[in-house]
């Protein structure tokens, strides 16, 4: 079902239905208006782990191993100008391998120079792992143990990284193109899909995902709908549903808006929220849709057979903390509520 365009002066958004068996409980969280599916997705968002009000983390992960990232565009992301979009070519895109992974960037050749912590908002561009072949034996095992494991080739790549504008960060969010930056070797696990959420760890099988996410917490997220790894799918075509519930502080604060007709191409139905829409917004554009915070529209449309329900999420920590709540005591399993970090 579509519904009427929410955004006047912006691409419009649509909401698609889902089928979602009703099912008796106890909590409130499990009534469903229209009978929607609340599906979440792990999240990551712009320095995407611990999701605090602020976006900048220095310390975390391993010690960095640099490299050269050079800058090829850089543009407005939001009407607002909150934040930025930068596409960046980096020397080796192999280690991206999974939503929701990270690295450092920093001002090149500046040893002092404190990093910022950025997830990567496009799609991974490195192979996932393949299974082990059969072990060896006798000579030839000790042969390929003293050999080690063939080092892959580097194979370039261009990432893309949301970026919020802070009073510190204008060395990255004013970059121009053609300059360069030391990137380190892509970091953490990024968000554990694999064994969450399509392995057998849990009796009931995942067919539904929510996804959440504030502000440049979108960023992990948006890379997750683009992996091609969550196992969606539209209409039926037998793969999960899903809905992704976004929240902004106004309707100019909002990136990727022209990517949500393509996401919902994939089969993500687009929930968007804004928290002040009386804000009045220097693009002109004029607010109809959802108001409040994700964690409230997550509590009026409630979720559906939980026990078939994983979530991805990034963002501010009072929202994360709100709809993890939210998930664990309508009767999503602790393990399906994934985070990035």
């Amino acid at each position: 079902m579509k519904i009427p365009s929410l955004l006047i002066g912006l691409m419009a958004t649509r909401e698609a239905s889902c089928f979602a068996p009703s099912l008796p409980s106890p909590s409130p969280l499990l009534r469903s208006k229209s009978a929607t599916v609340v599906v979440t997705a792990p999240s990551s968002n712009v320095i995407g782990f611990n999701p605090t009000t602020t976006q900048l983390f220095m310390g975390w992960g391993p010690d960095p191993i640099w490299s050269t990232g050079t800058v090829e565009s850089n543009i407005q992301a939001c009407p607002s100008g909150s934040c930025v979009s930068i596409k960046m070519k980096v020397e080796d895109g192999g280690g991206f391998i999974y939503p929701g992974q990270y690295v450092q960037v920093k001002v090149a050749g500046d040893d002092e120079a404190q990093p910022a912590f950025l997830a990567i908002a496009s799609a991974p561009t490195g192979e996932r792992p393949k299974p082990d072949p059969p072990k060896k034996k006798g000579k030839a095992a000790q042969v390929d143990a003293a050999a080690g494991p063939e080092p892959a080739p580097a194979v370039p790549a261009t990432w893309e990284f949301l970026v919020k504008k802070t009073d510190n960060n204008d060395w990255i969010t004013s970059a121009s193109a053609g300059s360069t930056y030391d990137v380190s070797q892509v970091m953490g696990g990024g968000f554990p899909v694999a064994e969450n959420i399509d392995g057998f760890k849990y009796d009931f099988p995942t067919q539904n995902l929510l996804l959440f996410a504030t502000g440049s917490g979108i960023s992990p997220i948006r890379s997750a709908i683009e992996s091609e790894q969550l196992g969606i799918s539209t209409g039926d075509k037998g793969g999960r549903t899903c809905t992704l519930y976004y929240g902004v502080r106004t309707v100019d604060d909002m990136p990727y808006v022209s990517k949500f007709p393509e996401w919902e191409a994939l089969g993500v139905q687009v929930v968007p929220v804004v928290s002040q829409p009386d804000v009045v917004c220097e693009s002109g554009a004029v607010w109809g849709g959802r108001t409040g915070y994700v964690q409230n529209a997550l509590e009026e449309d409630g979720v559906a057979i939980p026990r078939n329900s994983g979530a991805l999420m990034c963002g501010v920590k009072g929202m994360c903390e709100s709809v993890k709540s939210m998930l664990e005591d309508a009767g999503v399993f602790e393990g399906r509520v994934l985070t990035n970090f």
